[in-house]
């Protein structure tokens, strides 16, 4: 995937100046697709450019250069493209098993503060999904197609956190075991 069609997606929600939609993005897309905003202010450059998105001056344009962005039709027609292609699983690149695994090879380093770090990580990320989940999905609402899928991409989420965490601290409990309680070291894979 590429930014410009998290950006178009967050546009089609909803028309925004630069400034608004990065903000946005923090709160939204941003949890899964990361960009800086910077890289969001660039993106909508390039995309005016090649006539997917068009901005005018905001309506407090005298105060600010502040300019507000929507999608034209050849932008809906990209994202639809894009949106029909297969994406393929994403591939794991992971620094913190590759540490593990050198840990596993050598016995001389010590992951426990990095692991502990990981946990508060995503625990605190945890209790924003529920909080996100609690305010905008609250049990006794109904919810529109859009709203369910976007519940569900939260849902997605919160599986993530929640299996990373309970692996890290397992992880972490295994690293506290002293050295003597180990059994034979398992075979490479």
């Amino acid at each position: 995937m590429s930014l410009s069609h998290a950006v178009l997606t967050s546009l089609i929600e909803k028309a925004s100046s630069g400034y608004d939609l990065a903000r946005r993005f923090d709160k939204s897309i941003g949890y899964f697709w990361h960009a800086t905003h910077q890289q969001i202010y660039r993106e909508l450059a390039r995309m005016e450019a090649a006539g997917w998105i068009a901005s005018q001056p905001a309506p407090d344009a005298g105060l600010t250069r502040k300019r507000l962005y929507e999608v034209l039709p050849a932008g809906r027609e990209e994202l639809a493209r894009w949106a029909a292609e297969p994406t393929p699983p994403p591939d794991l690149r992971d620094d913190l098993s590759v540490k593990l695994r050198a840990e596993a090879a050598l016995g001389e380093i010590d992951l426990r503060a990095e692991l502990r770090q990981r946990i508060a990580s995503h625990a605190e990320r945890l209790d924003l999904y529920r909080a996100l989940a609690q305010r905008d999905f609250p049990p006794d609402r109904p919810l529109s197609r859009a709203a369910a899928i976007q519940h569900m991409i939260l849902q997605k989420g919160l599986r993530y956190e929640e299996g990373n965490l309970r692996w890290c601290e397992e992880m972490l409990a295994l690293l506290d075991m002293p050295l003597s309680a180990s059994t034979a070291a398992p075979p490479a894979t």
